[in-house]
């Protein structure tokens, strides 16, 4: 019984760990966490979509908030997706310019990965953030105007949509493209199954997002996801696996195609 019960005990503060370590990763909040395993990195990546709904409630509610005080539906999106980025510390679209700078480039795998390592942003990665965050108002701006439930659903379902992208590109099966770093420590960590389970999670929290039509919010979850997974396939054949940049462009890209198709 007492070998059971200090199980049970470990389990949970493993569990805790996880917890911790995912929001310390995907987010500015401060949290301590002890140095991860490859398991310990696993159980946080599949935990991203939890922490993106968390993260996508509180966007959402900074723009209902400034819409409702009277401030026009693109201003209240602007303030809306800005708080999110800033939650995240921009570090999503960082690795979306990169990743952009690097695959656009056409070059080799090598010079590819050492554009992506530069600490500078080409024009290239710039033009995608810029195009990124304008697709991502003009489509709150549109959704601002349902009920602030819908509202709700649509901006915590996009959000969470892109870190299912970043679970996905951690699953088993999928390697790494530099043996240190980001990518070296999640990539083939997360179980297929728990990704999986993570996306049907963040469809069902988007049936609400568009009133009257409750299949277009899973199908807004399942089109962004796919993107993500497309631009992990393309990451990895061009690189020969993921890196930390690669996840950040997964997720933007999965949070982008989801508020475009809810906005519809």
């Amino acid at each position: 019984m007492m070998e059971r019960t200090g199980r049970g005990a470990a389990a949970l503060r493993r569990a805790g760990a996880a917890v911790r370590l995912s929001v310390a990763t995907l987010t500015v909040v401060p949290t301590p966490y002890a140095r991860p395993d490859r398991g310990l990195a696993g159980a946080a990546m599949a935990l991203a979509p939890a922490v993106g709904l968390l993260l996508g409630g509180i966007a959402a509610a900074a723009g209902l908030v400034a819409f409702a005080l009277g401030a026009p539906p693109l201003v209240a999106a602007v303030l809306a997706i800005g708080t999110a980025v800033l939650l995240t510390r921009g570090l999503h679209l960082d690795g979306l310019a990169d990743t952009t700078d690097g695959l656009g480039s056409y070059r080799d795998r090598e010079t590819a990965l050492s554009i992506m390592r530069a600490p500078d942003i080409g024009p290239f990665g710039v033009a995608a953030v810029v195009l990124v965050l304008l697709a991502q108002v003009a489509a709150l701006a549109e959704m601002l105007t349902r009920p602030w439930y819908a509202v709700v659903a649509g901006v915590a379902a996009a959000t969470a949509a892109g870190r299912v992208g970043i679970a996905l590109a951690c699953r088993r099966g999928v390697p790494a493209a530099r043996p240190e770093g980001m990518g070296a420590l999640v990539s083939g960590t997360v179980a297929p199954l728990a990704g999986y389970a993570g996306w049907l999670a963040v469809a069902v929290v988007a049936v609400p997002a568009v009133p009257g039509r409750p299949w277009q919010g899973p199908v807004a979850v399942a089109l962004g996801v796919a993107a993500s997974i497309l631009v992990t396939w393309h990451a990895v054949r061009r690189l020969g696996g993921i890196t930390g940049d690669v996840l950040g462009a997964g997720c933007e890209t999965a949070t982008t195609t989801c508020y475009v198709a809810l906005s519809m």
